[in-house]
């Protein structure tokens, strides 16, 4: 894959700020809030939409959000800073080191397997109703109940078996090693190493009024209602921390290659190479972190699903990328949309090292001048520029990357058609008018069509009740 540079990364963000407010409103989500890393530079931080469908309230860039199973990692991380303090090793076992559990079905199960999800430990236990809130999340006590009652469902080192449970066992690990509460070792060589303010191990009360309210799914229900945040308590160290999409990309980057503050590259090594592959799906799982290749990049990160927030991270650890995307839904696509930030930024690449692509400070002006969002009644474009290349593409589609029309400019106020898949019009022209001032009033695109700046022709459609022949919706 070419050289990532910053400006490819700032011309995807510009574009994906637009597409994720038009793709909120598309899939009817209450609120996202999304930021993207280079280098050490957090250059997108932004959010859209609501924190709370009942008061209405803004969605901030600075709103907490549950990050959910993003909490495996802090605890990856923190069980390799204390084996590399020779605290911990990675083949101990729960038995040795939880002692209560020493003749419990997990007690052979090392520390390595429960990283991996490879202990064959039961996901959440045999009643897992805390997840929709039919009661409190495990303490400590319940969670050895759990881990003593016939846990071990399948053998050891059988296949990838995701468990809350064994994560939250590494949470009891860490307290056993350290001599200090799990939250407390989080805050002291985690959080308070990196200098985060707006992350932390579990819920926090004292700033209730700063989370993101949580929501149900409309897939069960014609509206949403709000969800309360409670404590995760004893698995909080499966999925109990809080964070901001700037502040977790901040998070990912002391992973990257060469960023020792947490742990060192020969820990990283362990932690981010493939141990399992999950099955059903394209990605693997190391130690703590998901591994995958999301277009042509292989990324690493975590998603996490609390009830009322969806949220997922990936980053590149050698091009020193990474994306965090925060959903308040339960139903939110965070995935999908981490994703397509992603694929943005590898569509500037491409179109940066295209033979077309290279130009001056005028083909950037000249660009620019055709660059928006239109609407026809048969749907929405966006014409952007990414990377030096002129680009169609289809916000209503969850891959803005996966119909692309490539164009390049012919004059002042003519696109030409390169390449176009599926039925497209490769080699036809795209007109623009434009009125006095310069600005976009029509473009006459695929088919001849006609198309119109996006809020010009929403407006015109709001006032009309019906579309017949001869009377288009014309702003």
């Amino acid at each position: 894959m070419p050289e990532l540079q910053r400006d490819d990364v700032l011309d995807a963000c510009r574009y994906l700020d637009s597409w994720l407010a038009y793709r909120l409103d598309a899939e009817r989500v209450p609120g996202v809030q999304a930021a993207v890393l280079h280098d050490d530079e957090v250059v997108l931080s932004t959010a859209h939409g609501v924190s709370s469908v009942v008061t209405g309230e803004p969605l901030r860039s600075d709103h907490l959000f549950r990050i959910a199973s993003h909490s495996k990692t802090f605890t990856a991380t923190a069980v390799m800073q204390l084996v590399e303090r020779g605290d911990l090793r990675l083949d101990d076992t729960v038995g040795e080191r939880l002692t209560e559990l020493a003749s419990s079905p997990v007690a052979s199960v090392t520390l390595r397997e429960l990283l991996a999800h490879g202990g064959g430990v039961i996901r959440d236990g045999h009643d897992g109703d805390f997840w929709q809130l039919g009661a409190p999340f495990p303490d400590r006590d319940e969670l050895v109940r759990i881990a003593a009652d016939a846990s071990d469902v399948l053998p050891r080192n059988d296949r990838f078996k995701y468990s809350n449970v064994g994560y939250s066992l590494l949470g009891l690990v860490v307290e056993q090693a350290s001599g200090i509460a799990f939250g407390d070792y989080v805050r002291e060589h985690i959080v308070d190493r990196l200098g985060l303010h707006d992350t932390g191990p579990e819920y926090d009360p004292v700033r209730s009024h700063e989370f993101a309210g949580g929501h149900t799914a409309l897939g069960y229900a014609d509206a949403r209602i709000p969800i309360e945040h409670v404590d995760t308590r004893a698995m909080a160290s499966a999925t109990g921390c809080f964070s901001t999409a700037s502040e977790l990309v901040r998070y990912a980057a002391a992973h990257f290659t060469g960023d020792e503050r947490l742990v060192s590259d020969a820990s990283k090594r362990q932690m981010q190479h493939p141990h399992w592959k999950v099955l059903g799906t394209e990605e693997e799982y190391g130690l703590g972190f998901q591994v995958a290749t999301v277009g042509k990049r292989h990324v690493l990160g975590h998603g996490g699903g609390y009830p009322g927030h969806i949220t997922r991270t990936y980053f590149d650890p050698t091009d020193r990328l990474a994306v965090s995307v925060f959903t308040n839904a339960i139903d939110g696509p965070a995935a999908a949309w981490a994703a397509a930030a992603l694929k943005l930024v590898d569509l500037a690449v491409a179109g940066r090292t295209a033979d077309a692509a290279q130009g001056d400070d005028r083909d950037t002006a000249m660009r620019a001048r055709f660059c928006g969002r239109f609407a026809s009644l048969w749907g929405v474009f966006d014409i952007v520029d990414l990377g030096g290349r002129l680009y169609q593409l289809s916000p209503a589609i969850a891959d803005p990357t996966a119909a692309v029309t490539k164009l390049d400019v012919v004059d002042d106020d003519t696109l030409r058609v390169v390449e176009t898949p599926g039925y497209g019009s490769p080699g036809e022209l795209v007109r623009f008018d434009r009125d006095d001032a310069g600005d976009v009033v029509r473009v006459r695109a695929g088919s001849g069509m006609s198309a119109y700046p996006f809020d010009a022709y929403r407006a015109a459609i709001a006032s009309r009740s019906m579309v017949s022949v001869g009377s288009p919706i014309v702003p």
